[in-house]
């Protein structure tokens, strides 16, 4: 039987506890030259506002993900079949100065859309996805948003800094790197400062749906609807981790109760197939608060069903 060589290294050629540290034990590639998708890790956690430790989560994905198999038998994709992949390692980011950082981000991006590759991310605190959004503008334009999270992530300012966390769609819809009435943020939950703190993102268009309305449901019709709306647009992925219930996943830096549960992450990302996805990130694993490893296993199943899902239908 032939090969491709971006094929993962297999259980029966080596042990799963050996082989690359890579995701899924993918061969490496130094930049996005020849590939159709692409795995890349950003440590980061200078952004985050409470438990850190995101900055370890790449590393930790990469480990927990030495189990996952080529052929998705839920869905029947056989993503290696169809994409040159390979996981091109992690941005050099300056882990001292988060604007700097921000900048680093982006610049990296611009070399991975230069290849025409669907970047898949492996956070890193949430403040990566905007230098993100700021390539993909320059190379599609506005983008719609499927943005999957406990908190909306539109605060103007965290402790006098536009740069955090908590920020990032507000600087994205700044700099107009956002399609308002095709952006979808799921999973709002916890306590707030007033009523109206999910609100911002109502008022530019968006739609914002908290965790109440998704409990004890499937989220398949929703997703449809998503689709209808978003059509041919190209559009972003973001998962915050945070976005499931600390039940399922507890390694993260800023857990609320009630979240969705992880067979809705996948209706969530199993949803978004046949859509022009452009890039998507899983962001938000902080290892030191798993001590299971089942968050950063979740993170790396839901990273290979966002691989399935970026195939050209």
């Amino acid at each position: 039987m032939t090969h491709r060589y971006n094929q993962p290294l297999g259980g029966n050629s080596m042990p799963r506890t050996g082989g690359p540290a890579t995701m899924m034990r993918l061969p490496s590639a130094d930049t996005a030259a020849g590939l159709d998708a692409c795995f890349v890790g950003i440590p980061m956690d200078i952004g985050t506002s409470n438990r850190p430790g995101t900055r370890l989560g790449p590393r930790q994905i990469r480990d927990e993900s030495r189990m996952i198999r080529p052929y998705n038998i839920a869905t029947g994709v056989s993503p290696f079949d169809h994409m040159q992949v390979a996981d091109i390692g992690d941005v050099p980011i300056n882990l001292f100065d988060l604007k700097k950082s921000v900048e680093i981000i982006a610049d990296f991006y611009r070399d991975i859309l230069d290849h025409s590759a669907i970047p898949l991310t492996l956070g890193g605190d949430h403040t990566l996805t905007w230098p993100i959004l700021r390539a993909m503008k320059e190379k599609f334009g506005p983008v719609a948003l499927v943005h999957v999270d406990a908190h909306s992530d539109t605060n103007d300012e965290m402790f006098g800094e536009k740069e955090a966390h908590g920020c990032p769609f507000r600087r994205a819809w700044e700099e107009d790197c956002l399609l308002n009435d095709k952006v979808f943020q799921i999973g709002l939950r916890g306590t707030g400062y007033g009523a109206s703190d999910f609100d911002w993102g109502r008022r530019q268009g968006w739609t914002c749906i908290q965790a109440e309305d998704c409990w004890h449901k499937s989220l398949s019709p929703l997703m449809a609807e998503i689709r209808d709306k978003i059509g041919q647009s190209p559009v972003y992925l973001s998962f915050d981790i945070d976005s499931l219930d600390p039940g399922f996943a507890p390694g993260t830096g800023t857990v609320e109760v009630g979240g969705l549960t992880t067979l809705q992450g996948l209706e969530i990302i199993r949803g978004i197939s046949g859509l022009n996805l452009v890039g998507a990130d899983l962001v938000e694993v902080s290892p030191p608060y798993d001590p299971t490893g089942n968050t950063a296993v979740i993170a790396a199943n839901y990273l290979y069903e966002m691989l399935c899902a970026a195939i050209r239908r």
